[in-house]
């Protein structure tokens, strides 16, 4: 397998870690506009298996043309992309996957190629992160187990093991991102409908072993295409776990219109985004520096098997890798992305077009891949 990864900074670095791991990986290749970037990952990856390359993303004729080499390509870069790569990547015929970003309706535009990607013959699988991510490949398995879905719900955190103020957190992806997805509304299903509602809203407690206790409340983006795909549930919702008071904390930040990337403000005659004052203010204040982290998962999806009702649970915690200095966030997401990557490669996964990971991953497969990369995902089965 000959697999190309488009973005040199953390989580292409991390990919391309556990790609060079791989029984079966020929070569990889690692490529971003910042060729010192790229330098500065492989001599840290040191293993001759993997080549750097300048590539810039904006120009499609030169991004199709490098894709075209390989088996498929991992795009790693900031959401914003994920429409022109998915393009590049049916232009070169090439498979791809990306780690998404249901933000702005970015995925909505990648799966409209669907038909171009089935007549070229190729795998597009968007939004290969944790959330979204592994946890539509987790909803879709246990609504697979099912003979009827009725209520899928979604817990995800990526959060310090040890809290500071002023905010109880620190960035393990992008600030920028996060602001996101705090800023929009969530779409959630509930009592069959389809429903916008205010991020940051709707807190409640939750516990983890050695976690606790800890608040879940809305944020946009994380059910993504899940409401395609179990478009009958009577629930589905997704939140985003951290410490208790960091919800109404930046539900203050975003009231004052200090993450809204389109208000701006006059300051002495000029134009100001107060989004991207706060942003150069608050980054390196929630920097996680050496901290450790852990990321946090529970995904409920509940039905009717054989007549009954059921409920399977999946849950997972992820902590940081001392060792190598990885942190939790980096291992649960650029791992579930290399596996299924490598799954389409080898041919485990054949289906063509574009297709939401719910639809498309083999959840067994996946579960015994990540049980390899220390990162572990346990059932619980609950018959009622």
């Amino acid at each position: 397998m000959k697999i190309a990864v488009l973005g040199a900074g953390l989580m292409g670095k991390e990919v391309a870690r556990d790609l060079v791991h791989s029984s079966g990986v020929e070569a990889v290749a690692l490529a971003d506009i910042d060729l010192n970037r790229v330098e500065l990952a492989c001599r840290q990856l040191n293993t001759r298996v993997v080549n750097g390359y300048r590539v810039d993303a904006s120009d499609s004729t030169e991004l199709s043309t490098f894709m075209a080499h390989y088996d498929v390509v991992i795009n790693a870069l900031f959401y914003s992309f994920n429409e022109v790569v998915a393009e590049a990547a049916i232009e070169a015929g090439a498979h791809c996957v990306d780690l998404g970003g249901h933000i702005g309706n970015v995925t909505d535009q990648v799966l409209k190629k669907d038909k171009d990607a089935k007549r070229i013959g190729v795998t597009i699988i968007p939004d290969l992160g944790v959330a979204p991510g592994m946890i539509n490949i987790l909803s879709g398995h246990g609504a697979g187990k099912l003979d009827r879905a009725q209520a899928i719900k979604l817990y995800v955190g990526g959060i310090p093991v040890r809290p500071e103020p002023p905010l109880e957190y620190n960035h393990v992806f992008s600030m920028e991102g996060l602001f996101d997805h705090y800023t929009d509304p969530a779409s959630i299903i509930r009592n069959g409908s389809k429903e916008c509602i205010a991020s940051l809203t709707e807190i409640e407690k939750i516990y983890f072993d050695r976690f606790g206790p800890l608040e879940a409340f809305h944020t946009s983006g994380g059910t993504s295409t899940l409401s395609r795909s179990f478009p009958e549930v009577n629930t589905l919702e997704y939140k985003t776990i951290r410490y208790p008071g960091h919800a109404e904390k930046f539900k203050l930040l975003v009231d004052l219109n200090l993450t809204d990337k389109n208000y701006s403000v006059d300051v002495n005659g000029q134009s100001i985004n107060p989004r991207e004052v706060f942003l150069k203010t608050l980054d390196p204040i929630v920097d996680l520096k050496e901290k450790d982290d852990a990321v946090l998962l529970r995904v409920k999806v509940e039905g009717l098997r054989a007549g009954n009702p059921s409920l399977y649970t999946y849950e997972m915690i992820a902590l940081k890798d001392r060792e190598n200095d990885i942190t939790a966030m980096a291992r649960a997401t650029a791992n579930t992305i290399s596996v299924v990557a490598q799954m389409v490669a080898s041919g485990e996964i054949q289906k063509r077009g574009v297709c939401p990971p719910e639809q498309i991953v083999p959840g067994d497969s996946y579960i015994e891949a990540m049980a390899k990369r220390d990162v572990h995902i346990t059932e619980a089965v609950t018959e009622k």
